[in-house]
């Protein structure tokens, strides 16, 4: 809750540094006077931004749930596989000090992800596909990756850099929709044709941005997910061998939405990857 609470509060900060800077150079008193009311539009493009990502954190288990057709598995399960799947998050969850999470497996090809609001009632999945192309001991490594993600609070690490960037991106469209028409298009009363036209070009562009953003916070948690891993199970051989296993595999694709925390990203231009390259990682760990 703490973490949570510094790194709202950090982000919060942030966008209080964009709103005095803006109000240093006098661009609020300009939009104020043209008819922006930029205060608000800073409050609206807070709650929007935020909105949205929080609402995807709250219901990520659920959606995770109905878009990959889980099967949550327990102790009693009848398959000794399951049964050793569900003890071995039980025995990692214990060593990374967080709350038992829901296990999940579905059909698919080679991956794993972890999902939820909260550390302590969190979900960690594999796929059949992962399974059936890996030994225990790989198995393992991936799910202490996992187990990681949730204990080092990546899924709301990682709503709230998106929040931050999705007000960053519904406030700066609007603010420069504005001016161009103004300045530009010399709309005199209201707003005209050339608000409208840029707001939906800078979208697209910030939100080019923003995504990149993202996705490079999303890279520099891996490799702290792999490192945890690692330390769970007392030597690195395990996820290195799990990493290279995965470089001969074709890995399956999870929703965009669970794809940064996924034991392998979707293949996209390096800027935009939410995974670093798979032999970056396992130098990473040979170096430990």
């Amino acid at each position: 809750m703490t973490r949570m609470f510094l790194l709202i509060l950090t982000n919060f900060a942030v966008m209080l540094v964009l709103f005095v800077v803006a109000s240093l150079l006098g661009v609020d008193q300009f939009l104020t006077q043209e008819g922006l009311n930029f205060s608000m539009l800073f409050v609206f493009s807070a709650i929007f931004g935020f909105g949205g990502a929080f609402i995807s954190l709250l219901l990520s288990k659920t959606m995770a749930k109905r878009a990959m057709g889980l099967r949550i598995i327990g102790q009693q399960s009848r398959n000794s596989d399951e049964v050793w799947i569900f003890q071995t998050v039980e025995r990692l969850a214990r060593r990374a000090n967080i709350g038992m999470p829901e296990v999940g497996i579905y059909e698919g090809e080679p991956n794993a992800f972890a999902t939820g609001a909260n550390k302590n009632a969190a979900l960690v999945a594999v796929s059949t596909g992962l399974l059936a192309r890996m030994d225990r001991s790989e198995v393992e490594a991936v799910l202490g990756h996992e187990v990681a993600h949730v204990a080092n609070g990546d899924m709301v690490t990682l709503t709230l850099i998106q929040g931050v960037v999705n007000t960053f991106v519904f406030f700066l469209a609007r603010v420069i929709g504005f001016i161009v028409d103004k300045v530009v298009f010399k709309t005199q009363r209201g707003v005209g044709a050339g608000y409208y036209i840029t707001v939906f070009v800078m979208q697209i562009a910030l939100g080019v941005l923003a995504s990149a953003i993202v996705a490079w916070f999303s890279r520099r948690r891996e490799f702290r997910a792999d490192a945890d891993s690692a330390q769970y199970l007392g030597q690195p051989r395990s996820m290195i061998a799990a990493l290279r296993k995965l470089k001969s595999l074709s890995t399956g694709q999870l929703p965009e939405s669970m794809q940064a925390l996924g034991i392998s990203g979707g293949k996209l231009s390096a800027m935009f990857a939410s995974h670093p390259p798979l032999e970056v990682r396992i130098a990473a760990l040979e170096k430990r």
